[in-house]
């Protein structure tokens, strides 16, 4: 089974990203073949045998991870198996790599592992980094309905039948939306706590636009996928909860700019998942109005 992997990076993290290079190298079994992408940034020297990709401009997390893939190939089908690393992260164990090939070829409807991340200095697993409700124990592996976007792994059929990620998200919950069309397709998701990358513990508010895009992506990820009733009560949910959890009035007025927006502007092809697909979610503890 051949792997492949991708990193985006902003330029600024040179370091980090030589370190993360290096810990995909040490990999256990056949090489990993290694794309960097520079969103909008020339990039430092980097390692003999990775290839690079120079974008003139930033074009957002899902639109440089889709360049990517393209690099392997239409749907990165010069590949069995993509990897998706942040390039602050860091492989602490040698054999992520072969963790990932024995699950794929055990598993033929196995197409995304969601990897654990941990901070590197307290070994801690924040709860957003759990993708499913019952997030207490992170090193408890799972199926799951989302998977995080800087630390997994992607079975390549799964983008040739689905298609990759939403290029117009820029940020914020394209991960949701490639995992709701995979699984509507039939594939299942898998968090593993035994695959880590190592990242530093951050806060997902350090984004200028955090609470912008996430209140629109919301609106056109329910209106992209969810069947017609859903769309409603799935952003009832997401707004009452958003305002239980108080935030700030600039936040909540960047949050309901976002929100508008969704609304106003074009969210791209729907595909309406099927019934049986939300009832999918719902055994797997999330239905999707959550």
């Amino acid at each position: 089974m051949k792997l492949g992997a991708v990193v985006l990076t902003m330029g600024n993290r040179p370091e980090e990203l030589r370190a993360l290079l290096d810990s995909v190298a040490k990999q256990d079994g056949d090489p990993v073949e290694v794309v960097v992408v520079g969103n909008g940034s020339p990039l430092p020297t980097l390692p003999e045998g990775v290839r690079t990709i120079e974008l003139p401009e930033n074009v957002g997390i899902p639109a440089g991870r889709n360049v990517g893939i393209e690099a392997f190939g239409p749907g990165g089908s010069d590949v069995d198996v993509l990897l998706f690393l942040d390039d602050d992260g860091l492989l602490p164990g040698t054999d992520t790599a072969e963790l990932c090939r024995q699950a794929f070829a055990a598993d033929p409807k196995l197409g995304i592992i969601s990897f654990r991340i941990a901070d590197p200095d307290t070994g801690v697993t924040q709860r957003r980094h759990v993708p499913r409700l019952r997030a207490s124990d992170p090193l408890r592996s799972s199926r799951v309905t989302t998977f995080l976007g800087g630390a997994n792994a992607v079975r390549t059929t799964v983008f040739q039948q689905v298609g990759g990620l939403p290029d117009d998200f820029f940020y914020a919950h394209e991960e949701t939306d490639l995992a709701w069309r995979a699984l509507d397709a039939g594939w299942m998701i898998d968090y593993r706590s035994d695959m880590v990358l190592h990242h530093p513990t951050t806060a997902p508010s350090r984004h200028a636009v955090y609470h912008r895009m996430v209140a629109r992506n919301r609106v056109w990820l329910a209106r992209r996928n969810l069947p017609a009733l859903l769309v409603p009560v799935y952003l009832g949910v997401w707004l009452l909860l958003t305002l239980a959890r108080r935030p700030s009035k600039t936040a909540l007025r960047a949050w309901f700019g976002g929100f508008r927006e969704g609304w106003k502007t074009p969210c791209g092809p729907r595909h309406p998942m099927k019934w049986r697909t939300v009832w999918r979610l719902t055994r797997l503890g999330r239905p999707p109005v959550i």
